[in-house]
């Protein structure tokens, strides 16, 4: 029994503590009849028989007696007793976690809350039914917004900062969500900062942190790099300034290194389909060949390309480069040079995405040829922008006959296609169509020995061959690229490390300085040193002007003051790279378990006691990045160690976006946010969290309607005068039989409903109850009323809570063991079913499931309807099965 559970877990000393805690707060304890309430000015007083549910005084009531008495503290799931004992909890854990939020200066619009209110009911349920829980919240509070708006404005960002994050948590705190507050951090607190450079320096000792040369899209107007989805044309899209490809000294996480790990972890977690498809098409592994194209006229140089279809080598008839790939000058001709230099300049305006989604082909002849490694023929190589080379080797052997970009390509410049793969089934004298690519599998032709050969046959024979020559073999190669890391920006975590600097020679360091301007000096990039540990955080300076400027290095590079520094007698220059906004969110759900450790980034037994995050609510806007991230750091602290657990979340959850009332997504350009702290002052909190879960199911988009909100104000109001009732009623009115029947049926329907977080349903069924209740009037029994009170808790907790207390409880509900029903008494004995006469239904009679043909007959003779069809005629036979059909048959 779950009673019998609960009872024996709170046993523990942890859980014993717990439930003290909580009821210590309120001194004596009224007993369930007693006409005092938790509070002094609250006595139950006599209403009138409807009045309507008094949010504005009960909600800021309860969120200050939770903060009081911390009522949602998180427990300690192990105990030292004073002979050194170590006793655990018996308690089911708990981890709840929000995707936590970046603090913007326009706050919360109602969409936000929906995610928020889903986990805070989970949480709130679980503490009901015996869990120990983890609810924690904080702030992913680097950003660029709150650096543009200090370079805009001179603010400093933590000021700004500081500000949203004070606004957030009171529209937080104003929705009564279950966080335990003490657990509070932001991605912006030195001792976060610290650890996350912590972790960037394990990533730097495993070799899976390095510089790398990148090209990046600077723009010198906005003095800023541009990710490849803000610019468009060549032109940055916002303001329409020339952007163009630079390469620029970057720091790169090899998250590539652990590519099969992560398509391999995704078995075994509770994750929505879509976004486990995401993941791993974001990965994107790819079994297949790589195949050396050797470049004419040269002993060494070779193009090297990776295909999934090497059954379509004797196919190729030309070979791409991407402009930027380290050949293309190389294997110009002379005469084609100076249209080949013409071309990769102009295409290094346009950003990766701009190139790839375009639909015009583009291209220019090298003049050069690569010899095809098994018939030796010449192929010529060409240089086209729809190839990059960011992807794979950055060169495609181009089969036309076999692939419909190559198709395009090869339409557009009059190149030759050879037909090479046939369908299995082909008629004898059927052409192939020269229009259309043929891209299916099929069987071998016009391929030498492998003739004959269905595809996944000539694959492997052919890479077989390929490897014997020493000219290719099997590859598996991924679509993920390996993570930039760095941002030229000033509002991030600074980059733990620091380089040597070299002065001319003949030069004595301790005469100059590499701060002054004109000194001259070489800081050496290749000798990147790594920050102390001990010597960690490494914070960042002060400055006045934040903007990036017109180098690409970004604004830490002007404060040379802070840059440059002496040590030894040598000097050194810090890193001016900061880390992405990702970096703090990759991590934030280990450090709230432990958010004031000063020795470690968190101690191996919470670790133990609350990993894995046991639900991780957040939009699925996130579905990819962020998720691969964090799974991909989270791998990396289990290789070494720190975790026990392999992956970090267990279940994932996506909430449905709420749209504006015009069915749009909610902008300020739009005109169509709705604010919560609107809705609150009109309905309260509790209304707008109910409906916010009664709109529709959690994952699906919805609009947002306000007049709506008036339905759940209205079940407010209804299930506060029921319990109203039920007080005032001194004689306690024991349950008929259709009551009790209703509130199991509600209890098994909530509970399992809770359980599937199809939270839309389980308050249809709390309205369903309320309305039978309320039609009881003075005669609402004491038991139906305290069970609606703790069912409707974690959807509108003020009203729960308050309900709980009218009901004369001197605790709060926050730890009462969940409602509990009896499964027999949610079972139908009857059943409605419909009277057919002569195959047309003419009644509908309510029977017992078992019901005699005899009976049933009785039963539907008693309908006016039925009867008048069947008086005075002969019945030739009646059609009964019990409990679904009755059809007579008469004339």
């Amino acid at each position: 029994m779950m009673i019998a559970r609960i009872a024996t877990a709170f046993r523990s000393p942890c859980a014993i503590n717990n439930i003290v805690r909580h009821r210590s707060a309120f001194g004596v304890l009224p007993t369930k009849s007693s006409s005092t309430r938790l509070f002094s000015d609250t006595t139950v007083q006599e209403t009138p028989a409807s009045t309507g549910y008094p949010f504005a005084s009960i909600e800021p009531k309860w969120q200050k007696y939770w903060k009081d008495n911390k009522t949602f503290a998180t427990p300690e799931r192990r105990t030292t007793l004073e002979d050194g004992t170590v006793v655990k909890s018996t308690n089911p854990k708990k981890y709840v976690l929000d995707m936590f939020p970046y603090p913007s200066g326009a706050g919360l619009h109602v969409g936000h809350p929906e995610g928020y209110t889903a986990s805070d009911v989970m949480s709130r349920y679980w503490r009901m039914t015996g869990h120990d829980v983890l609810h924690p919240i904080g702030w992913d509070s680097f950003g660029l917004p709150a650096e543009q708006y200090a370079i805009n404005t001179g603010t400093r960002p933590e000021i700004t900062t500081g500000k949203n994050i004070a606004n957030f948590k009171r529209q937080l705190q104003s929705l009564g969500f279950s966080y335990d507050w003490n657990k509070e951090l932001a991605t912006t607190d030195v001792e976060y900062v610290k650890w996350t450079q912590w972790i960037f320096l394990q990533l730097h000792k495993l070799g899976l942190a390095e510089q790398s040369l990148k090209s990046v899209n600077w723009c010198a107007e906005l003095g800023t790099v541009l990710a490849n989805e803000e610019v468009i044309n060549g032109l940055s899209e916002r303001g329409d300034f020339p952007v163009e490809r630079l390469p620029l000294r970057q720091w790169v996480l090899k998250i590539t290194e652990y590519a099969d790990r992560l398509e391999a972890g995704l078995e075994g977690l509770d994750w929505p389909s879509g976004t486990m498809t995401a993941q791993a098409q974001w990965i994107g592994k790819s079994t297949g060949t790589e195949i050396d194209f050797m470049v004419d006229g040269s002993d060494d140089e070779k193009v090297t390309v990776f295909t999934t279809r090497a059954d379509t080598l004797f196919g190729v008839t030309y070979v791409t480069l991407a402009p930027e790939h380290p050949l293309v000058s190389s294997v110009s001709s002379p005469d084609q040079k100076e249209e080949v230099d013409a071309y990769v300049a102009k295409t290094s305006s346009r950003s990766d995405l701009d190139r790839t989604s375009s639909k015009e082909k583009t291209g220019v002849f090298t003049g050069g040829y690569a010899v095809h490694p098994l018939t030796k023929e010449k192929v010529p190589i060409w240089v086209g922008d729809y190839v990059l080379g960011s992807y794979g080797t950055g060169a495609v052997m181009a089969v036309p006959a076999h692939d419909e970009r190559d198709l395009e390509f090869a339409t557009k410049f009059g190149l030759e296609v050879k037909w090479v793969v046939e369908p299995t089934k082909k008629k004898e004298g059927e052409e192939m169509s020269q229009e259309e690519a043929f891209t299916d599998q099929g069987v071998s032709v016009n391929s030498g020995e492998f003739d004959g050969m269905k595809t996944n046959k000539a694959k492997k024979a052919i890479t077989a061959k390929l490897e014997e020559l020493s000219s290719g073999g099997p590859k598996i190669t991924y679509k993920l690229r390996d993570w930039v890391f760095s941002r030229q920006r000033y509002w991030g975590e600074p980059i733990p490390i620091y380089f040597p600097v070299d002065f001319p020679e003949g030069v004595d360091p301790k005469d100059v300085s590499p701060k002054e301007e004109g000194c001259e000096h070489t800081i050496r990039y290749d000798q990147a040193i790594p920050v102390d540990e001990a010597d960690l955080p490494l914070e960042l300076p002060e400055m006045e002007d934040f903007s990036p400027g017109d180098d690409p290095a970004g604004c830490l590079a002007r404060a040379t003051d802070w840059r440059y520094f002496e040590k030894d007698g040598k000097w050194f220059a810090r890193e001016t790279n900061t880390m992405p906004q990702w970096a703090g969110s990759c991590w934030y759900y280990f450090r709230f378990m432990d958010p004031t450790n000063k020795e470690a980034a968190f101690s191996p037994e919470l670790d133990e006691d609350w990993m894995p995050v046991d639900l991780y609510v957040g939009g699925a806007e996130h579905a990819v990045l962020h998720l691969l991230y964090a799974r991909f750091w989270h791998q990396v602290l289990f290789d070494l160690g720190h975790t026990k657990h392999p992956e970090p979340f267990q279940k994932l959850v996506h909430q449905g976006m709420i749209l504006g009332s015009d069915g749009e997504k909610m902008s300020k350009s739009r005109g169509n946010v709705v604010n919560p702290d609107d809705v609150v002052d009109i309905h309260g909190a509790d209304a707008l969290r109910l409906y916010e879960m009664f709109m529709g199911p959690l994952e699906a988009v919805k609009p947002w309607q306000t007049s709506q909100v008036s339905g759940v104000v209205r079940f407010s109001n209804k299930l506060y005068n029921v319990v109203q009732s039920a007080v005032q009623n001194d004689d306690s009115p024991k349950m008929d039989a259709e009551t009790t029947k209703i509130l199991h049926k509600t209890m098994k329907k909530v509970t399992e409903d809770i359980e599937n977080m199809s939270f839309n349903t389980a308050i249809s069924a709390m309205m369903v109850l309320t309305n039978h209740l309320t039609s009881l009037k003075d005669q609402v029994p004491r038991e139906a009323a305290e069970k609606l009170a703790l069912m409707v808790s974690p959807f509108a907790p003020h009203l729960g809570e308050e309900c709980w207390s009218l009901l004369g409880h001197g605790e709060t509900l926050a730890y009462h063991p969940w409602v509990e029903y009896d499964e027999a008494l949610c079972v139908d004995n009857t059943v409605k079913m419909g009277v057919q006469v002569n195959g047309k239904k003419r009644g509908e009679i309510e029977i017992a499931k078992d019901l005699d043909q005899d009976g049933a007959m009785a039963e539907a003779m008693k309908v006016p309807s039925v009867f008048n069809q069947v008086d005075g005629k002969d019945v030739k036979k009646i059609i009964y099965v019990a409990g679904r059909i009755l059809n007579i048959l008469a004339k």
